[in-house]
């Protein structure tokens, strides 16, 4: 919540009438839908979400404890929005966009209630270094300047999408506070470094574009197989540890977007810390500057008060159209939407509203495809390009697939990655399952892989994809009379698609090589194990036993690809491309 919003002027203050957890109904309170509120003698933040009569019901932000009937509410008359500006990255906020490190400092890690404070420093001063000149004509949306925000991303001063523009009457470079003004336009209007955003509202775009470019995630499984593109949606829906968090966490650590924006929704504490703690200390792959300066941190723990979870994603995907607007491609991460439907349930039902499947609210869906309809790749009204993709974990109660939020999210989301409670206790990781999962971005990015990384990688990838299905099938006839009973070319398989699983779809987040594989890696060891393949097939038409075959040496060295640094790793292939070859050919 804004400084210049809580100091907007008030209206005719309303008198709490009853509390329902976070749910307070005030009467005599002249307010519009999705105002901001101040609740009680604290001043509890809150939303309004209904109005009937004379009644208006209110969602608060905050524990609401001690809070009585007949205490005031003070009404701003302006929606829930957040501060964009110069200073959003390396931050950590809450779900309301209080920035919970400078609270910190000044009252511990523990927050006392009705305490507030801008979600951009209105203080330091930043070096402004303007790109236009007086007498240019500007329109709404167009670059007039730019800050270093951080060691890696260059913050763009934008003329607000609402202003009308006109021609710059001044301009000037120098040290700014995000408030003062830095261009004055002939239509009186005056441009500051610092702009209010409602977080409901998306922002303005030109177009919506079909996006062609893969979001590179450095995940064998999710590059090779299921890849996602830049302004693309997908879901990972899972089980209680199969490694939702851990996957989210990758991509947010290693996906190849400028800007990245986590949004931990109602996850558990000790996750959070982690990712807190995790991201200051790594360096980013693509520019070896720490990881934080790319990144907004938005947390929102399951100790949190509830309605601000509902709020978490808004101000998130707000940020993240905000550096869109820019030309920057944003990731968002939200982890998970389960928790933020969890609260969209608990407040609902305090609403006494009707209930839908599972108890959720009939608008699930409807908030859910709102959420995710404002990521893809657009032109911005600048003329810029720019994308947000959004990957969105879900948690289904037992891994049930079937339940409301999950099927919800498939109707909306073209990526799906199906995490298996069975793989993760098998201790394969990532624990998604290839036989469940699906992209339907494949098609559209194949030009983009053929010009990339191999002419041949769709008939390579295609190659894989089918010797996974014949093991899928031959699996279920194993558990039925058992290996030894199979066909030699069947047994032949089995133990290729084996390579497959262990070599290529297998990759330990935690090591510092295998943690993270770029797409001729990803291709390399896939070409490798293909190699295998082909030769121990002819082979096997030569006349040699399938056992001779699975016993060379060479073979297991596969399992080392992924290991070897990626600057020895297609001589290392090569070298063991033509050990398969010699070893396989003396036998015949």
């Amino acid at each position: 919540m804004s400084q210049a919003t809580q100091e907007a002027t008030v209206s005719e203050d309303g008198i709490i009438e009853s509390v329902s957890g976070p749910v307070v109904t005030a009467t005599d309170l002249d307010a519009r839908m999705n105002d901001v509120v101040y609740v009680g003698e604290e001043g509890l933040m809150g939303e309004v979400i209904e109005i009937e009569g004379n009644q208006t019901t209110i969602q608060v932000y905050e524990e609401t404890s001690a809070v009585a009937p007949g205490e005031p509410v003070e009404n701003t008359g302006e929606p829930l929005s957040v501060d964009l500006g110069p200073g959003m990255l390396d931050s950590i906020y809450d779900g309301v966009q209080r920035p919970l490190d400078v609270l910190e400092s000044k009252m511990g890690a523990f927050l006392d209630r009705g305490v507030d404070a801008p979600g951009i420093d209105l203080e330091k001063t930043w070096e402004f270094y303007p790109r236009v000149e007086v007498g240019d004509e500007v329109e709404p949306g167009d670059v007039i300047g730019a800050v270093d925000e951080t060691v890696s991303i260059e913050h763009r001063v934008l003329v607000p999408p609402h202003y009308e523009g006109g021609e710059v009457e001044s301009i000037e470079g120098g040290a700014f506070t995000v408030e003062e003004t830095v261009a004055t336009l002939s239509s009186g209007e005056e441009i500051s470094m610092r702009q209010e955003w409602p977080v409901r509202e998306p922002r303005p775009t030109t177009d919506k574009q079909t996006p062609r470019i893969p979001l590179v995630s450095g995940q064998r499984i999710l590059d090779g197989l299921f890849p996602l593109a830049k302004g693309g949606t997908a879901a990972i829906p899972g089980p209680f540890g199969s490694g939702k968090t851990v996957t989210q966490q990758s991509l947010a650590k290693f996906a190849d977007a400028d800007i990245v924006v986590y949004v931990g929704c109602g996850e558990r504490g000790n996750e959070m810390t982690e990712v807190i703690e995790d991201f200051p200390e790594l360096p980013d792959p693509q520019s070896g500057n720490p990881l934080m300066a790319r990144t907004c941190l938005i947390a929102n723990t399951s100790n949190m008060p509830v309605a601000a979870r509902e709020s978490c994603v808004y101000t998130g995907i707000t940020i993240a159209e905000y550096y869109r607007d820019m030309g920057y491609d944003v990731a968002l991460m939200a982890d998970s939407t389960s928790r933020w439907a969890e609260a969209m349930r608990e407040i609902s039902s305090r609403l006494e509203e009707m209930p839908g499947e599972e108890g959720y609210p009939a608008y699930l869906a409807a908030r859910l495809s709102a959420f995710y309809e404002r990521a893809g790749y657009f032109e911005n009204i600048n003329g810029t390009e720019g994308s947000i993709s959004v990957i969105g974990a879900v948690s289904p109660p037992g891994g049930d697939f079937s339940e409301p939020v999950t099927q919800n999210t498939l109707r909306i989301v073209k990526t799906f990655w199906a995490l298996d409670s069975d793989l993760s206790e098998r201790r394969h990781f990532p624990a998604i399952n290839w036989n469940e999962s699906y992209s339907l971005y494949r098609g559209q990015l194949d030009s983009w892989f053929e010009d990339e990384v191999a002419d041949d990688w769709p008939e390579t990838r295609q190659w894989a994809i089918d010797t996974l299905d014949e093991e899928a099938e031959l699996q279920e006839i194993v558990q039925l009379v058992g290996k030894d009973a199979l066909p030699e070319d069947q047994r032949l398989t089995l133990e290729v698609a084996r390579y497959l699983r262990e070599a290529w779809l297998q990759q330990n987040a935690f090591h510092d090589v295998d943690r993270y594989c770029p797409p001729e890696k990803t291709y390399l060891i896939l070409t490798a194990i293909q190699t295998l393949n082909d030769e121990a097939f002819e082979a096997l038409n030569a006349g040699v036993p399938v056992e001779e075959i699975t016993s060379i040496d060479a073979a297991p060295r596969l399992n080392r690809i992924a290991t070897t640094p990626d600057d020895e790793a297609k001589d290392f292939v090569n070298d063991l491309a033509e050990e398969i070859k010699a070893q396989l050919r003396e036998k015949y």
